[in-house]
């Protein structure tokens, strides 16, 4: 965003043409190339653009923005420097209740003196009735508005010498202060007009005045800063000089000088008033109208309007009504004054000579800059012309005039010419952009129709492939399901052979407890043996002592002998058993070991059979259960070749 220009642009334009449209000067409004997001702007070029405001009035985007010199303004005042006020007379006819309480607000804030501009309007109308009359000055066009003066000065050179050399009301005002009143200060001019910047920046009018403050950032700055102050109003008296910023005013105060029988052209409006000069530019040069002068203003209801006010004060016509009581009050006046109604125009203009008669005509005058040369664009030949249109895809005559003003221009040519000069570009008209659409269009429809016909060719291989794949679908989908059922029995088998072998398991278990109780009882079995050959060994001691006091008995113990002898042998007999059943024991034993370590091993190679049939039993249900996810993920594949197939019937 360009903001060191006069009028720029800011971040809320689109690019909609509106500000082209009602531009009267080509390459003010410049169309940039479209960015990253296809986004285009609108650029001012500040040394092409007049100020007219056109482009405020017609963007409803508020894209549009303006500099002047307020805040500088107040700033210098915070810093102490001496200055006085011009007040422009369309301040009272905007502002009548606000009026004086904002001028004691700028004299509060050290404002010195306010001189009004409705007085050095009075100047500018006895100037320019003197140079008529002193110079034979016919035809010439009023200059108190810069917007005109700056037009001329860049797109109608050849009229500066019909720009009137008379200063405007500001200027007249500003020299009056300076040259008659003695005033030293810097001079701020409170200015309903953003062009009035370029007007006190013009070399030729010598730094008189140092600050362009608009109504419309002044008022801001005084409500966001609540300056307010005791009433206070202009210094100098005036007289019609007052009516100057409604449409016409100038005239008015020619009439009520030199009668009505004077003939004043009146023109005013933003485009209508540089068309008027284009088209009557050869009659206004040759001095072949028939116009006193013309009274030219940019803005069509005058400066009361203008563009650096208020649009919410200035769109009702309280500012005009407000004018007109200024001036009925201004024709009340019963003095010898030259805008006392009782007199006749001659004794007002005879009052109005008298009352400037000490001031010389040649301190209001001024002198013009002929800046065309750095406005004038290049107009392109046919052949240039041509090559322009042909890119733009306007190849016959007809595509040439469609003059649909979309682009900004008026005709397709002035599109050409602005094109050719870097102004705009082929992508902002809207016909080319549509016949490239329309082309494009045309190219994918093309591509699609060649599609299509490929598509044909290729429908019935297609079809065939197909039909192929759902065979081969349909044998897999028997295959699965005899797969299926087959992985069901296993499964049913598995669960089946996993239960017996639970009972194997068990029946090991009941073998492997009973072959530990006859363990048990063997190992009682040999206690046993062990205690019974103890006890015949305590037996065969007995016997023998019983032998031997037997025979120390003699006959008397041979009774006693003989049964000592039996217990010893029935003794030895016992020992002899007792020994070979725990030999048999001892091999029961050893047999039994053999069959607990069998049964052991046998348990283990049960439980891991056992195992492995409960894993291949889980195994056959998830083969069971992926099975019918495959079968069902088949029946949809299938059913979308089948549908595949149907549409390329």
């Amino acid at each position: 965003m360009a903001i060191n220009s006069l009028v720029f642009t800011n971040d809320n334009c689109v690019g909609c043409n509106k500000c082209i449209s009602v531009c009267s000067c080509m390459g003010a409004c410049i169309s940039t190339e479209p960015d990253e997001n296809g986004q285009s702007r609108i650029e001012v070029d500040k040394n092409k653009c007049i100020a007219c405001g056109a482009c405020f009035d017609a963007c409803e985007h508020e894209a549009r923005q303006y500099n002047d010199d307020t805040e500088k303004f107040f700033a210098d005042l915070k810093k102490g420097e001496k200055i006085s006020l011009l007040l422009a007379p369309a301040f009272l006819a905007d502002y009548p209740n606000d009026y004086e309480r904002v001028l004691g607000g700028l004299k509060k804030l050290g404002v010195n003196r306010i001189i009004s501009v409705s007085f050095g309007a009075d100047i500018t109308t006895w100037g320019y009735i003197k140079y008529i009359q002193t110079h034979n000055y016919l035809g010439g066009i009023s200059q108190p508005c810069p917007a005109v003066v700056g037009y001329i000065e860049r797109y109608l050179p050849e009229l500066l010498p019909k720009l009137f050399p008379v200063q405007s009301p500001m200027m007249c005002a500003a020299i009056y202060a300076h040259k008659e009143m003695g005033i030293t200060d810097k001079l701020a001019f409170i200015s309903p007009c953003i062009a009035k910047k370029n007007e006190i920046d013009d070399p030729n009018n010598h730094g008189y005045i140092n600050y362009n403050v608009t109504f419309d950032h002044l008022m801001k700055y005084v409500n966001e800063h609540n300056i307010k102050g005791e009433p206070v109003s202009d210094e100098i008296e005036y007289g019609l000089g007052s009516i100057y910023p409604m449409p016409g005013g100038l005239k008015e105060n020619v009439y009520w000088l030199l009668g009505n029988e004077v003939f004043i052209r009146q023109m005013e409006g933003e485009k209508r008033m540089y068309h008027f000069l284009e088209q009557n530019k050869d009659r206004i040069k040759g001095g072949k109208t028939p116009f006193l002068f013309i009274d030219a203003l940019n803005c069509e209801n005058g400066c009361i309007c203008g563009t650096g006010t208020d649009p919410k004060i200035t769109s009702t016509d309280d500012p005009l009504y407000n004018i007109h009581d200024i001036q009925e009050r201004v024709k009340k006046n019963t003095k010898k004054s030259p805008w006392s109604r009782p007199l006749t125009p001659e004794k007002r203009l005879a009052a109005l000579n008298k009352q400037f008669a000490n001031l010389d005509l040649n301190d209001y005058l001024r002198k013009y800059t002929d800046r065309s040369k750095e406005c004038k664009h290049r107009i392109p030949n046919d052949a240039e012309l041509d090559k322009i249109f042909k890119e733009m895809n306007k190849n016959d005559s007809a595509s040439r005039k469609i003059n649909c003003s979309c682009c900004g221009y008026d005709t397709c040519k002035d599109m050409a010419i602005a094109i050719y000069n870097g102004f705009n570009h082929k992508s902002n008209c809207v016909h080319y952009l549509k016949d490239l659409v329309e082309y494009e269009k045309k190219e994918a429809q093309e591509i699609v129709e060649q599609e299509r016909i490929q598509l044909e060719g290729q429908k019935d291989d297609i079809m065939r492939t197909v039909n192929e794949i759902n065979e081969h679908f349909n044998s897999l989908t028997d295959t699965i399901n005899e797969m299926n059922t087959g992985n069901t029995g296993n499964a049913e088998e598995s669960s089946a052979i996993s239960g017996e072998m639970s009972n194997v398991s068990e029946f090991c278990n009941r073998v492997n407890e009973s072959v530990s109780n006859i363990s048990k009882f063997l190992d009682e079995l040999t206690n046993n043996n062990k205690r019974v050959v103890e006890i015949a060994n305590q037996t065969n001691l007995l016997a023998l002592n019983a032998s031997i006091e037997a025979a120390r008995a003699g006959e008397a113990g041979k009774g006693f002998a003989v049964v000592a002898g039996e217990i010893n042998e029935l003794a030895s007999d016992s020992k002899e058993t007792a020994q070979n059943s725990g030999n048999a024991n001892s091999n029961i034993k050893d047999a039994v070991n053999v069959i607990v370590n069998e049964t052991a091993e046998l348990l283990k190679v049960v439980e891991g059979v056992n195992t492995r049939v409960q894993n291949l039993a889980a195994s056959t249900q998830e083969i069971a259960a992926s099975t019918d996810v495959v079968s069902s993920t088949m029946e949809k594949v299938r059913s979308e070749l089948q549908n595949l197939a149907d549409s390329g019937e």
